[in-house]
């Protein structure tokens, strides 16, 4: 199950099963009780830009640049006092916060310095074991995101009270 929402852009609301062909069938029937108006014209579009090529050429060429801004992510997180955790795969790292530091106040002093920051614990419906924000990488260039560490670094730096010191080795994965 996948959709193209996430591959092309969100507009296009197509998405995809891959099924055993005995349930070809009883997902077509349901299909055409949950909606009875396909996308058709979208569909035929993308099936013609899937086989002319253009998606796998789009597909290798996304895939470098945000290789390229995770890099950039990893690098410039290295001074910044997180441990961060940031797959090989996804458009997203998490920066885990040093013990005491309160994720909402850093989400404050973030927006202060221009960064909009999403708590880790956003994400769950129980209470959290350690406190984090989700660092984005995607939808910025890399000399966005060298900038943002810049002014994630100050908004760390105004939570720290003076003469406690933070030692955390960022980690990648």
């Amino acid at each position: 199950m996948g959709t193209f929402s996430k591959v092309l852009f969100p507009a296009l609301r197509v998405g995809y099963l891959v099924l055993p062909p005995p349930l070809v069938e009883p997902a077509l029937a349901l299909r055409r009780l949950i909606d009875v108006h396909p996308p058709l014209l979208e569909q035929a579009v993308l099936a013609q830009f899937m086989a002319e090529g253009h998606l796998t050429r789009h597909l290798r060429r996304m895939r470098a640049l945000y290789a390229e801004r995770h890099g950039a992510l990893l690098e410039a997180a290295r001074g910044l006092p997180l441990e961060i955790q940031s797959p090989a795969a996804g458009m997203y790292g998490v920066g885990w916060l040093p013990d005491g530091m309160d994720e909402k106040a850093l989400i404050r002093s973030a927006a202060a310095q221009g960064l909009a920051l999403t708590a880790v614990s956003h994400f769950s419906l129980e209470p959290m074991a350690r406190q984090g924000v989700v660092l984005g990488f995607s939808e910025h260039t890399v000399a966005d995101i060298q900038a943002g560490a810049e002014r994630l670094a100050a908004a760390l730096r105004s939570l720290v009270r003076p003469g406690r010191r933070t030692k955390v080795v960022p980690k990648t994965e």
